[in-house]
């Protein structure tokens, strides 16, 4: 069977770096012109209007075209801007995409506060009782669709102004080179993101994408929005984190992906996660003293900026307390991503809009095998059946898969069978080092329940267990560990009831139990094995508790 690697792609493709909405009559001939220039000698592809100089009162096909196909509008407010009726449609239009395709939208205001563009006072508000004024005189079909659209005007301006920007006056704020420069350097760093590495064969990864963005809800820019993804480890959290980030970053004014939240913070402490996020989104590195000060530093300096914030593997509260601690540290529009294999991590941070990550389906998890162990060739038809022994080995895990299709590769059938058969006795290394960070973060009360339910239990009524445990443990605490398992994604209880569990963590359980003594099973705490169970009976060397 030939293989064809799937097409995976969450890039947007413009024609323009950069979409310039500008007054001509104001700034064509200084501020604006310096600018486009300064953008071009950047790589910066921008798109500059000419409408003006030709007259009409309505804006184009070809200009509506060229804002729908930027990626990044700027927007120069200045004395005049308001009296222009091709700039406020303009206006209208961009922001209709920002909130149709969450674009970012860039505000510069030129000699112009922002409080007049906000409230329409000033010249902004003597431009608009123009426009009023002459709309009045038109016939009443005509005055109403053109009330209806000074209406929209005003709103776009409100909104506009309400955006992350920059503020020049000519007469107070130095050079405006250097005032230039600084914006094409943030431009630059928009444009030159590189995408976040995911995997090289990405099955089963789109469906779970659109999941989370549909969740996400970028379109809306009224609210800050949190959204939890949670399962084992090894099912995939991180590389579905990293996939939408690509996915969306580009709508974002600034980005932070923190990785491996939970080893970091153990290794180097919250004020390094700290500085790390400001430095990600802010450009430049902070010397903070304790993560007090770094709380307070990461709301003053985001509070107002749209920003996209992924915070990877985190496993306890204060984690999320120093990084994320409120909604009221980012501007509206932004959106933070936590991926954990806790749940109640999430629900005590307040955070109810969450993603369970699925495992991979049969015919997923065969691909994936397939692409890893024969990397695209032809697979001879004398590999299905092992093939698909490897599959159900792996129940789904894509991180099993990976590292069988690694161990795999290259290797004849025999050499399958015998791996697989030494898997089935002693798990895989790898596989159960990521697995067993949950277990070992359990107390241990709550480790022996899991012991309990992996060895013995699997599959048990969820009551009928409960009755038969409840004279090993305090009766009114089974609940709550069986509460707490659930919530570190260790076990689940299915909708009639039975408790279950996946089969590798099910494996990693069993594992753990034999390394108390790998050559004399009447030494460990629990036995499941028919072939033990009859040996330690035989031998007379059980005692029963």
């Amino acid at each position: 069977m030939a293989m064809i690697q799937p097409s995976f792609s969450f890039s947007h493709e413009f024609t323009y770096d950069v979409f310039l909405s500008f007054r001509g009559t104001d700034t064509r001939n200084n501020f604006t012109g310096n600018f486009y220039k300064a953008l071009c000698d950047g790589g910066v592809r921008t798109f500059i209007d000419d409408r003006e100089l030709h007259g009409g009162d309505e804006i184009s096909p070809s200009l509506v075209k060229a804002i729908e196909e930027s990626r990044i509008f700027i927007l120069v407010f200045s004395i005049n801007y308001a009296s222009s009726s091709f700039c406020l449609d303009e206006l209208v239009h961009i922001l209709h995409c920002f909130k149709a395709n969450g674009c970012l939208v860039l505000p510069i205001f030129y000699d112009v506060e922002p409080s007049n563009v906000r409230h329409q006072t000033g010249s902004y508000g003597e431009a608009l009782a123009k426009h009023e004024e002459r709309f009045q005189n038109n016939s009443e079909k005509d005055k109403n669709n053109n009330m209806e659209r000074l209406h929209k005007w005003k709103m776009a301006l409100n909104h506009a102004a309400n955006l992350s920007g920059y503020h020049f006056n000519p007469r107070n704020n130095g050079y405006e080179y250097e005032f230039i420069q600084q914006i094409v350097r943030f431009i630059s760093n928009q444009i030159n993101r590189v995408p976040l590495h995911v995997v090289d064969y990405p099955v089963g990864l789109q469906r779970q994408v659109l999941k989370v963005y549909s969740l996400l809800d970028v379109r809306s820019n009224d609210e800050v929005k949190v959204v939890g993804i949670y399962g084992p480890g090894g099912m995939g959290k991180t590389t579905l984190a990293k996939a939408v980030y690509n996915f969306i970053a580009d709508q974002f004014e600034c980005v932070c992906f923190l990785h491996n939240v939970r080893e970091n913070s153990t290794k180097h402490g919250l004020e390094h996660l700290q500085n790390d996020l400001l430095s990600q989104t802010v450009g430049f590195e902070f010397k903070l003293r304790n993560s007090s000060e770094g709380i307070s530093t990461i709301k003053q300096r985001l509070q107002r900026k749209k920003v996209l914030l992924i915070l990877d593997d985190v496993d306890e509260l204060k984690q999320l307390q120093a990084l994320v601690g409120g909604l009221d540290w980012f501007s509206v529009g932004s959106r933070v991503i936590i991926t954990t294999r806790d749940k109640h991590l999430l629900a005590s941070h307040g955070i109810d809009v969450t993603y369970e990550i699925r495992e991979l389906n049969k015919k997923e998890a065969l691909e994936l095998l397939r692409w890893k162990t024969f990397k695209g060739k032809q697979v001879n038809s004398s590999y299905e059946h092992v093939l698909k022994r490897a599959v159900n080995y792996a129940s789904g895990l894509p991180l099993a898969l990976e590292i069988l299709g690694s161990n795999l590769f290259g290797k004849h059938i025999e050499e399958w069978n015998s791996l697989l058969d030494r898997y089935e006795r002693i798990p895989n290394k790898g596989i159960q080092k990521i697995l067993k960070v949950s277990f070992d973060a359990l107390e241990e009360d709550e480790q022996s329940v899991f012991l309990d339910i992996a060895c013995c239990y699997k599959g048990y009524h969820l009551k009928k267990m409960e009755d038969m445990l409840r004279a090993h443990y305090d009766g009114r605490c089974m609940k709550y560990h069986i509460g707490v398992l659930v919530e570190k994604s260790l076990v689940k209880i299915c909708r009639l009831g039975n408790v279950t569990l996946h089969d590798l963590i099910e494996d990693m359980g069993k594992e753990i139990v034999r390394q108390e003594s790998p050559k004399k099973p009447e030494k460990r705490s629990r036995l499941w094995s028919n072939k033990d169970i009859f040996k330690v009976l035989e031998e007379n060397s059980v005692r029963l508790i």
